[in-house]
């Protein structure tokens, strides 16, 4: 954790979101004293919930099927 004024705190402020940003705590300081803190975001994690799209989701019977010759060649740009 580092103490910075606030003046230093303006001057190098992208680098200090950057440095907050990888899990560093900054203290800022006005007149010698701490006034604010700057940490990092913890961001919330959803939980992964598998089956949740089933029944909702159709998959036509020839998804793989080739594609016709003129749809590949327009891909291929000819």
């Amino acid at each position: 954790m580092q103490t910075i004024n606030i003046h230093d705190a303006k001057t190098h402020f992208s680098k200090l979101v950057d440095a907050a940003a990888n899990g560093e705590e900054i203290i800022i300081a006005k007149a010698g004293k701490p006034a604010a803190r700057r940490a990092p975001i913890q961001h919330e994690r959803i939980p992964l919930r598998f089956g949740g799209l089933k029944g909702k989701v159709k998959i036509a019977d020839d998804f793989d099927a080739p594609l016709p010759d003129d749809r590949i060649a327009a891909f291929e740009g000819r």
